[in-house]
């Protein structure tokens, strides 16, 4: 009961992050039925892709990446059920919190602040003005940050 009780605030937690701080959907008024459930599942792929996101990126974010250890700092379910004590983070996730510093090394960040970064990636598409039969695609090099979001994320720019 208390598990689905903690699902609850996590699918609260995702609709509140697709109405605000992560994908900005705004009500929109269709007047169609097709349209609204098109709208609806839109908005719950784009959540989808999100936990997705968030799962492989976890080594970089303030999120805790260790269930088990996290599992053993919780209390009992019969203290739980007394308590509704909140989850206990993971000591990795607590030191990753007060170092501000992945076990990599790197500086750990919001889901926020990883997308802008990843953001600034680029892929151009080239012409040459002397023979327009001739393009390629330039792939900017990745900064550090960005090429291991890329690694955790199994995605290969050169291959887009």
């Amino acid at each position: 009961m208390v598990g689905a009780y903690k699902g609850l605030a996590r699918v609260e937690r995702a609709f509140r992050s697709l109405k605000t701080v992560d994908l900005h959907l705004r009500p929109i008024h269709h007047g169609l039925a097709p349209r609204v459930r098109a709208h609806v599942f839109l908005c719950r792929l784009a959540g989808h892709v999100e936990w997705h996101l968030r799962e492989r990126l976890k080594p970089m974010l303030f999120d805790d990446d260790d269930p088990v250890a996290a599992a053993r700092e919780r209390p009992s379910i019969a203290q739980a059920l007394c308590l509704l004590a909140p989850a206990q983070p993971s000591p990795a996730a607590l030191h990753k919190r007060a170092s501000k510093v992945t076990a990599q090394g790197g500086p750990v960040h919001s889901f926020q602040t990883l997308l802008r970064d990843l953001a600034t990636c680029t892929l151009n598409e080239m012409t040459t003005t002397l023979n327009d039969a001739y393009s390629f695609t330039l792939v900017a090099t990745p900064t550090p940050i960005q090429a291991q979001a890329l690694g955790l994320l199994d995605v290969d720019p050169t291959k887009l």
